[in-house]
């Protein structure tokens, strides 16, 4: 999988105020649906909770990957989050989450939508990849950082 072809500079987040789980996907549900003209925010916040109640995708050391699939949602959509703060997210570990990734799928991209998790999954169990995510302070170099990682990974 190559990053750059789900994630954009516009739909990534340094140093985004938290404050608890539905606050957060409430207010990233919104940020996508403005960079995704094709998908309406309530739709996104609706699969998401849904998804979320099925149990966390928060995956341990302070990381998350909210993931969902809707129907108006034409291609596989990623959203790259660094929070000022850790959130609680009903993490398998506990511990408060910090960095997110939120992917939106087409209803129908089944074998897709797990490959894409896979590598997500993958690249963010690299602790260098989560050290120099923490490290970023601007949009820009957050991006930069994601997408660098993701080529020297795929390499």
């Amino acid at each position: 999988m190559q990053l750059t072809s789900i994630l954009t500079p516009e739909r990534v987040f340094c140093n985004l105020p938290g404050v608890s789980k539905k606050r957060f996907l409430t207010t990233i549900s919104e940020k996508i649906a403005k960079s995704a003209p094709q998908l309406s925010a309530d739709s996104i916040y609706t699969a998401l909770l849904a998804r979320e109640q099925l149990g966390s995708t928060g995956i341990g050391n302070g990381i998350a990957i909210p993931h969902c699939r809707v129907a108006e949602c034409d291609a596989i959509t990623g959203t790259l989050v660094k929070l000022e703060e850790g959130i609680d997210f009903d993490a398998v570990d506990s511990q408060q989450v910090d960095l997110l990734f939120i992917l939106i799928v087409p209803a129908e991209e089944t074998a897709e939508h797990l490959r894409v998790l896979s590598a997500l999954a993958h690249l963010f169990h690299q602790e260098a990849f989560c050290q120099a995510l923490r490290a970023a302070a601007t949009d820009q170099e957050l991006y930069d950082t994601a997408i660098r990682f993701d080529q020297q990974s795929s390499q």
